[in-house]
């Protein structure tokens, strides 16, 4: 009887750790303050070419890019880190049941990165379904700063 409860409790332990790693929060993660409210904002702007936008506002560090018409989409990558990403690496990017990403940045390029969120593998679920396109590359482009 012992062994039937303490597999019971393993298997529940295991399926719950496993599905921390893949869950969807239900909370967006907030924008990113304007440069209006404080902070300030590194990087540059495109006009009507377009460009990146990096730096940090309001203290938060952004990420994001710029498309053609001039208009600054801006995500809080730090943020999206903590809502789809601590559980599986660490608040500090340590890593616990996912790898290491203190210094991801010095390994896989921005695209590498970015491919890697978008579609999984190795473990690590994958977050197009999850995450708009934007903060992907919000999150990759944060993350490719990390060397």
């Amino acid at each position: 009887m012992k062994n039937k409860w303490t597999i019971i409790v393993l298997a529940a332990a295991l399926t719950l750790s496993l599905s921390a790693c893949g869950t969807k929060n239900q909370a967006s993660p907030s924008p990113a303050p304007s440069p209006a409210t404080g902070g300030t904002t590194g990087g540059t702007t495109g006009g009507t070419t377009g460009g990146t936008t990096g730096g940090t506002t309001g203290g938060a560090p952004t990420g994001g890019t710029t498309g053609g018409t001039g208009a600054t989409t801006q995500v809080n990558a730090e943020a999206i880190y903590k809502q789809s990403c601590v559980a599986c690496h660490g608040g500090n990017l340590e890593g616990k049941t996912g790898p290491n990403l203190t210094k991801v940045g010095g390994k896989l390029s921005k695209d590498q990165i970015a491919a890697k969120i978008g579609a999984g593998g190795g473990g690590m679920p994958a977050f197009k379904t999850q995450l708009k396109n934007e903060e992907i590359q919000g999150l990759a482009d944060w993350l490719a700063a990390k060397k």
